[in-house]
């Protein structure tokens, strides 16, 4: 038996256990070889595209499954003897998949059969495929020599691993610090919700009880955001700013010679494949193709909004002043988000206190089945699920139960509502967890086939993961309208994935350039502020009733505020990935600090203290050998799109079926099946302009804009 491999739809949690990872990680990998060996061994005159790209397709399906759910485990249950299981395998299986396109008896077979004349007469989703394999292989370096070939092996291995020792490093130093404060008068100003999980969290913790009462606060963001937005006390605010500045950056957690060693190795794998740079490599088959059009495109957005974002500082100082009747030269850190929020209640009466009776975690995901039932003409239930203990699976236990990897995961089915189709199933994961990364994501357990030609369909299964507000002695957990916004921004990915009707497993659901991928999440976001959308699923917990349309309209007022500083800070992010992966020898043997300095002096306000390089615990640019790098900017890119393409919505009334049912037609279903920008072009019959989302984040205007008579879509084509 291997656990790991079990091709049942309904995952055996509960049996994936530490031990079974070795032998079954490394069966997965026989079979693997065995199949790409069976392809090789095809002769011209036999080829075929079931016995080539085919058998390609499917050759490592085993190995992605079970190496696929030991990766989720580790960033959903991470414990120390899996994570060692994990580790002692990952060289064994980057080394395997690196050396796929490195195989030159497996690439002379699919050239052989991708440049023949039998490919014209294929289906045109098989044509697409074989033509990116093609791709897929020529710039993985399979026309290289064979030393070249066996040192871009090399680096893939080297790059998983310390990728996976950078991520480890960050989840360990964070759960490392924590702060147990006995005086409930240093809580002034903190709101009662994140008291009482404070106060759950040290009693869970055996730090206190009811009778002689502790609050423990962690790096988690549910756990330290509050503190930092609503603590008065300046002292612990500084306390835990300069704790999470520190994440991975000091002892044995230090991550600053991995962030090098990262960054040497992309470029050294760049220059072998024939590329300036990483960023190059990395988006040539993207929508921006190369690193300079998406720095320039990053470059552009600073230079159009940098007015506001330091006019948007100014004020800020100026109102504490005022405040306070002291001269406010510039704030510190750790006072950034705290006077943020005292200006947002004082000029909007609004305080995100307010809205979260409103946003039962429950509620929302009902609510937002709802939505999207009408909009793409899908139906979703909840299924009852249970947890057992890893190793502790009942022998009596039944064979149709559903398990879940914590008691907390819930369990849906989606279905089409007009034939009644099972389209796919999904796992939701919302809370904090120590042995939980951070962040929210969504991912796919298996990819489906949506049948055809004598084929039955196959439901695709995925997951959304988040960290948001827990439940708290019993009440249900009451989210943030932010945290709303990422519940809908997830599930936005799991649409994409499970409303995927292409028959070629690498080319559906997100597998799309990563500056198109975040569309689908991110135009989801839109349905948090618009009101007709809201009375889905903002309803308060205890009454029913819909937010007060005072309340709403506080909401909306306050929607741009300080919205330049928003915008401003993802740019930063972007800029630096950029920088890093396109320009490193302008930097190297300089320290990292500096460096951020340097690259950021104009995508930053001066504060009083300078903040360590985020780049120690950057997850998504280096947690993985690819991941985000030099694609962080794809976060704005998509938004560029999807505030282009809400603008259809919000001309047909916004909750407006016939077009949820283009856009899951043209863009949720199709995949990577055709060239993305066809596929956008198709949903709103033209290329994507700028100005919507300068429009939206209440940017756009002659004192912001450069230059009259801008092209608004040059940034885009």
């Amino acid at each position: 038996m291997h656990p790991f491999l079990d091709e049942g739809f309904h995952v055996r949690w509960s049996t994936l256990v530490p031990e079974a990872v070795e032998p079954d990680i490394r069966a997965a990998l026989e079979t693997a070889k065995a199949n790409l060996e069976a392809v090789c061994a095809v002769k011209p005159e036999g080829a075929t595209y079931a016995n080539t790209f085919g058998a390609f397709e499917k050759a490592s399906d085993s190995l992605n499954l079970g190496w696929g759910r030991l990766q989720h485990l580790d960033s959903v249950c991470d414990e120390p003897a899996q994570r060692a299981a994990l580790n002692a395998m990952l060289p064994e299986v980057s080394e395997f998949y690196a050396a796929i396109p490195l195989n030159p008896r497996l690439w002379a077979v699919l050239k052989a059969f991708g440049e023949s004349a039998a490919v014209v007469s294929l289906p045109p989703v098989q044509q697409r495929f074989v033509a990116e394999t093609m791709l897929d292989f020529a710039q993985s370096g399979a026309d290289l020599p064979p030393d070249q070939k066996q040192r871009v092996a090399e680096v893939e291995a080297e790059l998983s691993k310390f990728t996976k020792l950078y991520s480890e490093h960050v989840l360990d130093s964070t759960n490392a610090w924590d702060l147990l404060i006995k005086d409930e008068a240093k809580l002034a100003g903190l709101p009662a919700s994140a008291k009482a999980a404070a106060l759950a969290n040290a009693v869970a913790k055996g730090l206190a009880t009811e009778e002689e009462p502790a609050w423990r606060f962690t790096l988690q963001m549910p756990s330290m955001f509050p503190v930092m937005q609503h603590l008065d006390d300046d002292g612990i605010r500084k306390q835990v700013w300069e704790a999470s500045v520190k994440v991975a950056s000091e002892g044995d957690y230090d991550n600053t010679s991995l962030v090098w060693k990262i960054l040497e190795l992309r470029k050294e794998k760049a220059a072998i494949l024939g590329h300036a740079h990483f960023a190059d490599l990395t988006l040539q088959r993207r929508m921006a193709r190369d690193g300079e059009t998406a720095l320039g495109f990053t470059e552009d957005l600073h230079d159009r909004i940098k007015t506001a974002f330091h006019g948007e500082y100014r004020d800020l100082c100026a109102y504490k002043s005022r405040k306070t009747g002291a001269e406010a030269d510039g704030l510190q850190p750790w006072e950034v988000a705290y006077w943020s929020e005292k200006r947002r209640k004082e000029d909007y009466d609004l305080d995100d206190e307010v809205l979260r009776p409103y946003f039962p975690v429950d509620r929302v995901m009902a609510g937002m089945f709802e939505l999207c039932s009408t909009l793409f003409g899908i139906s979703i239930q909840e299924r009852p699920a249970v947890f057992h203990d890893r190793g502790a699976r009942p022998a009596d236990a039944s064979g149709n139960e559903i398990e879940v990897w914590h008691p907390e995961v819930k369990f849906y089915d989606l279905r089409d509502t007009a034939s009644n189709e099972h389209l796919g199933s999904f796992y939701a994961d919302w809370h904090p967890r120590e042995s939980k990364r951070g962040g929210a994501w969504m991912n796919c357990l298996f990819t489906g086939h949506p049948g055809g030609d004598g084929v039955a369909r196959e439901a695709h299964l995925g997951l959304i993961t988040g960290n948001m507000t827990p439940p708290v002695d019993g009440r249900p957990a009451l989210l943030t309208h932010g945290e709303v916004e990422t519940i809908f921004h997830e599930f936005g990915h799991l649409l994409h994935g499970l409303l995927s009707e292409v028959p070629v497993k690498a080319l559906a659901g997100t597998n799309v350039p990563w500056d198109f991928v975040e569309l689908p999440s991110q135009i989801m976001e839109n349905f948090c502020w618009d009101r007709r959308s809201l009375d889905f699923f903002a309803r308060h917990h205890e009454t029913g009733e819909p937010i007060p349309e005072n309340l709403y309209q506080r909401m909306i007022a306050a929607k741009n505020y300080m919205s330049a500083t928003g915008f401003m800070r993802q740019l930063a992010f972007g800029k630096l990935d950029l920088e890093l992966h396109i320009h490193l020898d302008r930097f190297t043997g300089k320290p990292l600090d500096e460096v951020d300095r340097e690259i950021l002096a104009d995508y930053r306000i001066q504060l009083k203290t300078d903040s360590p390089s985020m780049a120690r615990r950057f997850n998504h640019l280096f947690s993985s050998p690819t991941g985000y790098a030099a694609g962080y900017y794809s976060y704005k890119w998509a938004e560029v799109l999807d505030a282009d393409a809400f603008t259809r919505f919000q001309e047909n009334g916004v909750i407006d079926s016939a077009t949820g049912k283009a856009f899951r037609e043209h863009i949720l279903s199709k995949g990577n099946s055709a060239p993305v920008d066809e596929l956008y072009r198709r949903f709103m019959g033209r290329d994507a302009a700028l100005e919507p989302l300068l429009i939206r984040s209440g940017l756009a205007g002659a004192e912001i804009l450069i230059a009259e008579g801008r092209e608004q879509e040059t940034a885009m084509a």
